[in-house]
């Protein structure tokens, strides 16, 4: 998507660092930044993909931060006047992804939201210098809890369409919670007396 003034992507540089986003492209990213939880319970919108999200190996990106080219962030500048939102999976639906991503991206304009300094580092290493960054809720009990708190993010879905997503979305969390698993019983089953 992009966002276009007198036919110029906006996103693009507009200072001496070529890599850096312009400043409309700059509050796009801090918008996204900030609204990210909220957008990881339409993003990531099944019990089954939080596991990829456990699996660090994979360059599971469960942070709120950003960078460029950087694959543990959970937004990454990919080319001048280009990003990528990570917190995604097959399931999505690129319909309400998109026009999340795009209320996000207008709170960021409107709000002249500053998405910080581009993180460099991996993630996990920047954490161990002693970098403070949120982490991604990592269930989609947790993200639908995020979203519930987003009013910006819920006005993507207009009319009832926030309150059905939510009641099925919710409905699918309690039916994982009260399965039992094979891990449940290979782990629980000599336990009981």
């Amino acid at each position: 998507y992009m966002y276009l003034k007198g036919g110029e992507n906006t996103f693009m540089p507009d200072t001496d660092d070529p890599q850096l986003p312009g400043k409309v492209g700059l509050q796009v990213v801090g918008g996204i930044v900030k609204h990210l939880g909220a957008l990881t319970a339409i993003g990531a919108s099944t019990v089954n993909s939080y596991r990829r999200l456990w699996d660090t190996g994979f360059w599971a990106p469960v942070f709120a931060d950003w960078g460029y080219q950087n694959r543990t962030t959970g937004l990454r500048i990919s080319a001048p006047g280009r990003f990528e939102y990570r917190s995604v999976d097959s399931m999505v639906n690129p319909h309400l992804m998109a026009g999340a991503i795009l209320k996000a991206a207008d709170d960021g304009i409107r709000n002249d939201i500053d998405p910080g300094p581009p993180e460099d580092r991996n993630i996990y290493e920047a954490m161990e210098a002693g970098k403070l960054v949120k982490k991604l809720p990592m269930t989609l009990g947790a993200s639908l809890d995020a979203l519930a708190n987003d009013e910006v993010i819920k006005s993507s879905m207009p009319g009832e369409m926030y309150r059905l997503y939510e009641e099925y979305k919710r409905d699918e969390w309690e039916r994982f919670l009260h399965t039992t698993t094979e891990w449940d019983m290979e782990t629980y089953l000599d336990c009981l007396p």
